[in-house]
């Protein structure tokens, strides 16, 4: 008979297993994809964990405290998620063997604090060894080539056969907008998907892509001054109504005349202060656009604020809220604005042929939305895999070298530890097994055999020996050598992250969910009751 205190934990446990195991199958470059169908009936066909957590309804309050681990691994590194997920699982599954192991029905909470101490020991000395383990540091961030190979790994697991060229892609991008502090902000690689072709027709291109056409009849400047204006491109609307009476035909000529001239030298002032291209946040009325072809002003209009905001931070421009002639230090700048067809999409182009822009775009070209879908989200980890090498350079082996290594060397630390802690040390070091497993399982290979000769290669003092993914059989060759990297930093948190939510969901014996009373549910009462009837 289980305790009530054991019978919560196994249920809470099950149910984070059963998490882990969805992901577990999706790691690693040979990874099964996943179908989610979310609530809103979209579908997403990816091995991406952090797409799968997000777009599931996880409703256990103890296998969301995993969904939150990876979402802050997310956060902090942008990669690594699946890494989160799957060691917690298998930290709790093994502690869930000590239970079964443990003593009589008294001592359950006894086992759980020890098996909670050991873990937390464990994973202490884990992250003391880990710095121990780095195998190189990148040398030149703005090295085109010494970036891509650096990337290579993550870009893998998501794309695996296209991360030669996809790397390439967003090593350029990256290297491009790389600014002199080296504070690099990943929102400022943009992505453009535009279906037809295939992947190797994607581009970089510096500067912002829009889908979108022009207005006006001009489709085509040669360095560019822009006006941006976050206002609708249209005549002034006065704030008060007014009642004009018109007694004759001539009246009326001269009131329309009159907001044509208005208009008119609206839009010659906006010309005769420099600027060739007008971008506007609203609609474009139709005698704006009149007029604005007439003085060879280029039209684009941008419906999102974010976009926006985008252009004006790549092109340096200021967005006006009225109608007025910017200053030049209002209106920003570009190479050329020009409207070109990708495949059978118009697209709206603000190049910068510096190398040195605010902002890049990679466009990418795909058969299907759901492919460009996945490369979007495998250009995501890329470039949070830069972002992570600006903060910390070092680099780990990846191929589960690092994890057989950490075991190693943390069961040699658990036989040192007297006292009941030393299981659930040597549990912790058995649970880095689970990252070289879950790469041999998935790509069909015997795992057991792969970890035995992973052992076997580190007993010599092999350290940068992991899984050979590409291999027929079960072999392991040096990660170093093969260009198989991690980053350090994506491994300690991953560590540190899995860690914590392992032991937050031991750490709990009830969950108390407070549910909304039953009963009739109280009136709605009239809407909008204190309205005048005759508005």
């Amino acid at each position: 008979h289980y305790s009530g205190l054991e019978e919560a934990v196994y249920r809470n446990i099950q149910a984070c297993k059963e998490l882990a195991q969805t992901t577990r199958t999706a790691y690693g470059p040979n990874g099964m994809n996943k179908m989610v169908i979310n609530h809103l009936e979209k579908l997403f066909v990816t091995n991406d964990a952090a797409t799968i957590l997000r777009e599931l309804e996880v409703q256990h309050p103890a296998a969301k405290m995993l969904v939150m681990a990876s979402h802050m691994q997310e956060q902090e590194v942008g990669d690594g998620t699946n890494f989160v997920l799957v060691f917690a699982g298998v930290l709790l599954e093994l502690a869930e063997d000590l239970l079964r192991m443990g003593l009589s029905v008294s001592e359950a909470s006894y086992i759980l604090i020890t098996v909670i101490e050991g873990y937390e020991k464990a994973c202490k000395k884990a992250l003391e060894i880990l710095p121990d383990l780095v195998c190189c540091s990148a040398k030149n961030l703005r090295d085109v080539e010494e970036v891509a190979s650096l990337l290579h790994t993550s870009i893998m697991s998501k794309q695996y056969g296209n991360e030669q060229f996809l790397a390439k892609l967003i090593a350029q991008a990256c290297v491009s907008i790389l600014p002199d502090s080296g504070h690099f902000n990943v929102d400022n690689i943009r992505v453009c998907k535009i279906v037809g072709a295939g992947i190797s027709a994607s581009s970089v291109l510096h500067g912002m892509v829009f889908k979108k056409e022009t207005e006006g009849d001009v489709t085509s400047v040669k360095d560019a001054k822009i006006a941006v204006y976050s206002c609708p491109f249209d005549g002034m609307i006065t704030e008060t109504k007014g009642t004009v009476l018109i007694k004759n035909a001539e009246e009326l000529m001269n009131f329309s005349k009159g907001e044509e001239n208005l208009m008119d030298l609206q839009v010659k002032a906006i010309a005769d202060s420099g600027a060739n291209v007008v971008v506007t946040g609203g609609k474009v009325a139709d005698m704006a656009l009149h007029y604005a072809n007439k003085y060879n002003l280029m039209l684009v209009r941008l419906n999102s604020k974010w976009d926006l905001r985008r252009l004006c931070k790549t092109v340096g421009a200021t967005a006006l809220p009225r109608l007025t002639p910017p200053t030049l230090e209002e209106m920003g700048h570009c190479n050329s604005v020009y409207l070109s067809e990708v495949g059978d999409t118009q697209v709206v182009v603000f190049k910068h042929e510096k190398e040195d822009g605010a902002i890049s775009t990679i466009l990418i070209r795909g058969s299907t939305d759901n492919l460009m879908d996945d490369i979007e989200r495998a250009v995501d980890d890329g470039v949070n895999t830069f972002k992570v090498l600006t903060r910390d350079k070092r680099l780990v082996p990846g191929g589960g070298a690092t994890e057989i290594e950490l075991a190693k060397q943390i069961t040699s630390y658990g036989e040192t530890c007297p006292g009941l802690d030393q299981y659930a040390i040597k549990k912790f070091a058995e649970a880095f097994e689970a990252i070289p497993r879950a790469l041999a399982e998935n790509s069909g290979v015997k795992a057991n055999e792969v970890i035995s000769k992973l052992y076997a290669m580190h007993q010599e003092g092999k350290k940068n020996v992991g899984f050979d993914i590409e291999a027929e059989a079960a072999a392991v060759k040096d990660m170093l050598e093969a260009g198989v990297l991690d980053t350090y930093l994506g491994k300690f948190w991953g560590i540190k992250l899995a860690t914590n939510a392992a032991v937050t969901v031991l750490r709990v014996d009830q969950i108390i969910m407070a549910k909304p009373a039953g009963g009739p549910k109280p009136p709605s009462g009239k809407k909008d009751w204190d309205e005048d009837q005759n508005d």
